[in-house]
């Protein structure tokens, strides 16, 4: 199920209601590419370790040919499996052979980065299991196996809407040198502003930490919340406030058993907002990294404020960056943002 209380989350009706607008040959072909997933094998939820990834690929493109290849990192609950379900008349099959077509051909590659809790905002955490490394040192290496890129990290991009945002720009910022590029769409970030009151919520500061304990058991008929938006809590407490190696899938919960909030669990979340982390670090981007940040001009949870506050850091510094708000809803129009993106990011080729 999806969620559509939140800014992180994308549903995936979105993708579907572009490919109706923008259907039509010809179109990429899609490619599914079966991942082994090493790095997250012992993962503490049980989640599946093989996972498949989806490759759009333009039509022209000849075999073994290097090509600029975009990680895309789609938002909270979402994931290759959506993309393959869809097929090849989905946005991006369109979208990735329309840039082909203008004179910027490209491969496209959506990862399977869920778990237990509906996504796993791409980190590594001992209360999830290490998603980080699986994109950047598993499905990297197994896509430009196949497809490799050109121009190396300069023709690497790692890109992504909402939750999908946040993940490219902390994988930007972590492997400098793997990716050349971030195309960062209504990225989350800002969290005293954007992620705050939705964890004051009373459905969440009723979950006692007895539950929370309950919910994150290692086996697999443990008990799910029966509300979506709780899980989504869960699921970024267990991305951002894992307890650590010592005991495997747990987290710090935001409250205690009197209902209190804990300020100490939500340093933790703090620790991991990027507004904050490219404030603190002048080195968080390499200076020939580029930059694309995004939010709609009519974001529902402020997303775009946020945004424009991270370009308003990082604009006085090396690496090229840029600022664009779209008119629109948080999660309208992704697959025409993300071209716009594309296209700045690759024009200094």
């Amino acid at each position: 199920m999806r969620l559509a209380v939140f800014p992180i989350v994308v549903a995936t009706i979105l993708f579907s209601a572009c490919a109706n607008a923008l259907a039509g040959p010809p179109v990429a072909r899609i490619e599914v590419l079966e991942i082994p997933g090493r790095t997250l094998r012992g993962n503490p939820l049980n989640d599946p370790v093989v996972r498949r990834a989806a490759l759009f690929i333009p039509q022209q493109a000849k075999a073994g040919e290097a090509l600029p290849v975009v990680y895309f990192l789609p938002g909270y609950g979402a994931s290759s499996e959506d993309f393959i379900a869809q097929g090849e008349r989905s946005a991006f099959a369109e979208l990735v052979q329309r840039l082909a077509d203008d004179g910027l051909p490209l491969v496209i590659a959506v990862p399977d980065c869920r778990n237990r809790w509906g996504g796993s905002q791409y980190l590594n955490s001992t209360a999830q299991g290490n998603y980080a490394d699986y994109v950047a040192d598993e499905i990297v290496g197994e896509v430009e196996a196949k497809h490799p890129v050109a121009n190396g990290r300069a023709g690497r991009i790692i890109a992504g809407h909402s939750s999908g945002g946040y993940g490219a720009l902390m994988l930007a910022m972590s492997r400098q040198n793997l990716f050349g590029a971030v195309v960062a769409l209504a990225p989350d970030s800002d969290f005293e502003v954007t992620h705050r009151p939705a964890v004051e919520r009373p459905n969440v500061r009723r979950v006692t930490p007895r539950e929370v304990e309950a919910f994150s058991a290692p086996n697999k008929d443990a008990p799910r919340p029966a509300e979506d938006f709780v899980a989504l809590i869960l699921g970024l407490s267990a991305a951002y406030a894992p307890v650590g190696p010592e005991k495997p899938g747990r987290f710090h919960w935001l409250y205690n058993d009197a209902g209190e909030f804990q300020p100490q669990a939500w340093q933790q979340w703090l620790d991991h907002d990027p507004l904050l982390l490219v404030r603190k670090n002048p080195a968080a981007f390499a200076p020939g990294q580029r930059i694309y940040l995004d939010g709609a001009s009519h974001d529902e949870w402020g997303f775009n404020r946020s945004a424009r506050k991270i370009f308003e850091v990082l604009r006085e510094r090396p690496a090229p960056v840029t600022f664009n708000e779209p008119p629109g809803g948080h999660s309208d129009r992704v697959p025409e943002r993300l071209a716009a993106g594309l296209r700045w990011v690759l024009a200094a080729r």
